[in-house]
């Protein structure tokens, strides 16, 4: 049985290592002005805040990686479902897209860019569609998988009751994808947003905190180069909690991985 104290250190623990760590880092800024360029004193990282929040400039880049990364993934994802969708009710369909499809998702997101750069330049619709490629992989292939493992027994009974292709798509697979579409969508904003911050550090001539790391870098503010991989951790977190808690919510009662 745990007693009071046992309760509240035992959420404590996880705070161990993080503490020490930040005591290890101001220890080691101290050591000289070269550590002290490496490994900035957190008194420096307060201020780098204090002055980017008061500013607006960490607001505006937060703000431009998240509506980047959303718009790519919403439209990553819905064509995503489409795709998946028709290549599990349509064998000529799989057959077609199908080889073509996880051809290209073998090459590696970073071996396309030269090839996006050459054809769509390198601005805010290049960065787009390297979100919604990334957005676009797990989709599909969950959108498929789900599709193609709705219980059969609900198919028997759709073409029981005569529904035609698109009754049986609505009241039937749908619903019964539904846990494994959420899913793929959960597992592709993950991608979205790495592929947004990749973009961002490529194609750096609008805001976005991708950019930001890598003017400050070139700066030699390692402060704000700091901050910055901070601000992508904690963003990335919420992120990854929203989507999980949403997930959760539209499939209750069912399976999301």
């Amino acid at each position: 049985m745990k007693t009071p104290i046992t309760a509240i250190a035992a959420p404590l623990r996880g705070l161990l290592l993080p503490l020490l760590l930040l005591l290890a880092w101001e220890w080691a800024s101290g050591l000289g002005a070269g550590a002290a360029y490496v490994f900035v004193p957190l008194g420096q990282l307060w201020d780098g805040a204090r002055e980017m929040l008061a500013d607006g400039s960490l607001v505006l880049h937060v703000r431009a990686s998240l509506e980047r990364a959303l718009t790519g993934l919403v439209a990553g994802a819905l064509l995503g479902i489409a795709t998946g969708t028709l290549m599990a009710q349509s064998r000529v369909a799989e057959r077609l897209v199908g080889p073509l499809f996880h051809s290209i998702r073998q090459v590696p997101l970073l071996g396309l860019v030269p090839l996006i750069a050459l054809w769509a330049g390198s601005g805010e619709f290049a960065k787009l569609l390297i979100i919604g490629i990334a957005a676009l992989y797990p989709t599909v292939l969950n959108t498929f998988e789900g599709m193609r493992q709705v219980d059969l027994r609900y198919r028997e009974v759709g073409a029981m009751l005569t529904f035609s292709r698109a009754q049986m798509f609505r009241h039937v697979l749908l619903p019964g994808a539904l846990p494994a579409i959420i899913t793929g969508v959960t597992h592709a904003q993950v991608f979205a947003w790495l592929a947004c911050l990749g973009g961002e550090l490529l194609f750096a001539a609008a805001p976005g905190i991708g950019s930001l790391l890598q003017t400050s870098e070139q700066a030699g503010r390692m402060d704000v180069v700091l901050l910055s991989v901070l601000v992508i951790a904690l963003l990335a977190q919420v992120l990854n909690l929203v989507f999980t808690r949403a997930a959760r919510l539209l499939v209750r009662g069912r399976s999301v991985q």
